[in-house]
């Protein structure tokens, strides 16, 4: 009597789903590298607003004293 499996089926799916899984990982690290190419050329603008507030030394010696952190009991 012949045994029926389905492990030979499911293998002759490996190498489409491995091109689809190389399909999703390739799109996630594409979306990624673009996205982070396209931040480095456009910085956000309250980004920008941020680094023009300590562009002065008043305020960059003041942002620039040292904290003591204690904890409160």
């Amino acid at each position: 009597m012949k045994r029926k499996t389905t492990f030979v089926a499911i293998g002759g799916y490996q190498p489409f789903l491995f091109c689809i899984g190389m399909y999703f990982v390739a799109l996630f690290f594409s979306i990624f590298i673009c996205s982070a190419i396209f931040y480095a050329v456009n910085p956000r603008t309250t980004l920008a607003k941020q680094d023009s507030k300590f562009s002065d030394k008043t305020s960059l010696a003041f942002a620039s004293k040292p904290v003591l952190l204690t904890a409160a009991k």
